[in-house]
């Protein structure tokens, strides 16, 4: 049977805003968008708000929902990091109850596929039962050069439990990978394999690249890791390891709250495709500072957005991180930043052909906005899922 749905706007997100429009659904399916209602459309629902495709959270953790309100706000990432390591814990049935309603929360927030980073196989069932469509990365850390192969094999193993069209390893960040487990992984994937990589989320990040300085010299002393062997590159970490990543490959860098514009003009020379995502409360809630979000739009770069876990924000919801965003950046468009959080995410994931934008032969839900006004984004902004 036909759904028809009509709203004040349809935003289809890869064509122009469609004023007083109609969309057609069938089994989830979209069947057809129109300028008004046609002849023969029966029992249209008019809905008072703009109808956009289902949010892409292109990063989470959804392992860490059980960690809401474990780590008090604003320690920094070194701590930050430190407490989730000596929090996380081993509570099976906690850890899967919260990833349940985690699952559950994020669909009713209008969130129709994840980005999901994996240290464990715990999400599978979840994500297997879920109405929600799901890309793991399965993440490999390792600072040991003994350990690079044995590292790159368990994460293998892992893996094997996710969907095989949408799982793929991944890097976890520069600062907790070794120069030979980068070598070995550069060696060991194929150009199917999306890369999602927690980039420059610190400045200690930074200053541990740059000049070998700063917290993270604690933290590894605080793991039984030696450093002795890594030395200062003079440069920002992207500058230092985005060569040993495949070029040919998806990748998408998380974060980037400290990237800065000669960063940007780095990665443009090595003529790497990128999708910067931002998770603008996860930064505030960990570092107290956003990424230069501006300055990334203003230079075109792809753009997604993410909601990091439950361990570092309140909510898992793509409607917030876009009210953050615009509360900071008051002339950035509505039409330009749900592109970031729909058919941009989708992209970086390999989805694009399914979701992220209102076109015939799609899945990709449908979201009604509510209490939006000359289409900006404030505060008083609401939703409800449609479809």
């Amino acid at each position: 049977m036909i759904q028809y749905f009509s709203a004040d706007y349809i935003i289809p997100i890869t064509s122009e805003p469609i004023r007083n429009g109609v969309i057609a659904f069938e089994d989830g399916v979209v069947v057809g968008i129109y300028k008004g209602v046609k002849e023969g459309m029966e029992n249209v629902q008019t809905l008072c708000g703009v109808l956009i495709p289902g949010f892409v959270n292109t990063h989470c953790h959804l392992e860490l929902s059980h960690m809401l309100g474990e780590i008090p706000r604003r320690t920094g990432l070194v701590d930050f990091i430190t407490q989730v390591i000596g929090k996380r814990g081993n509570d099976s049935e906690k850890i899967e109850q919260a990833m349940e309603e985690a699952d559950k929360m994020m669909f009713e927030n209008g969130i129709q596929a994840v980005g999901d980073h994996a240290n464990t196989a715990a999400s599978a069932l979840v994500k297997s039962q879920s109405k929600i469509k799901y890309h793991t990365f399965v993440e490999i850390i390792g600072l040991r050069d003994e350990e690079v192969m044995s590292k790159i094999d368990e994460a293998r193993d892992i893996e094997f439990y996710f969907d095989p069209n949408h799982a793929s390893i991944t890097p976890h960040a520069p600062y907790s990978c070794s120069k030979a487990l980068f070598k070995a992984y550069k060696k060991s994937i194929s150009d199917s394999n999306i890369i999602s990589i927690h980039n420059q989320e610190s400045e200690e990040e930074n200053k541990l690249f740059r000049y070998r300085t700063g917290d993270f010299l604690r933290f590894y002393e605080m793991i039984g890791i030696n450093i002795e062997d890594f030395k200062a590159q003079a440069r920002n970490s992207i500058q230092s390891y985005l060569n040993f990543l495949p070029s040919a490959n998806r990748t998408v860098l998380v974060h980037n709250t400290y990237m800065s514009i000669k960063d940007l003009d780095f990665i443009t020379r090595m003529g790497r495709k990128v999708t910067l995502c931002l998770c603008p409360n996860a930064n505030l809630y960990i570092e107290n500072i956003l990424p230069k979000v501006q300055l990334f739009a203003d230079h075109k770069y792809n753009i997604a957005l993410g909601t990091d876990s439950l361990a570092s924000n309140n909510t898992l919801s793509i409607l917030d991180e876009l009210k953050t965003i615009h509360r900071a950046y008051r002339d950035l468009s509505l039409l330009e930043t749900l592109q970031w959080a729909t058919i941009n995410g989708a992209k970086a994931l390999g989805m694009e052909k399914h979701i992220g934008s209102l076109e015939v032969g799609k899945q990709p839900g449908l979201v009604l906005l509510k209490n939006i006004t000359n289409l900006k984004m404030t505060d008083q902004v609401t939703l409800q899922r449609i479809i």
